[in-house]
């Protein structure tokens, strides 16, 4: 059995939803682009905010993927 090799990069995703939604979006965008996706950590999460009410949900995330062969 050989070793693997991943490669991590950050994304930004956001949602008028909430958190796991902009989490979801961010994933399904990023796996389109590359390819064999594995895990995900949710470094920074914020909000925006208009006339007292959260109107956006906001992640930045490094998403891990594995090189292929």
């Amino acid at each position: 059995m050989g070793a693997t090799v991943a490669k991590i990069t950050e994304i930004s995703a956001s949602s008028g939803k909430s958190f796991e939604h902009a989490v979801e979006k961010g994933i399904e965008r990023a796996s389109k682009t590359l390819k064999n996706v594995s895990g995900a950590w949710v470094k920074e999460m914020k909000v925006d905010v208009e006339d007292g009410k959260v109107v956006r949900w906001r992640v930045t995330m490094k998403v891990t993927f594995v090189l292929e062969d």
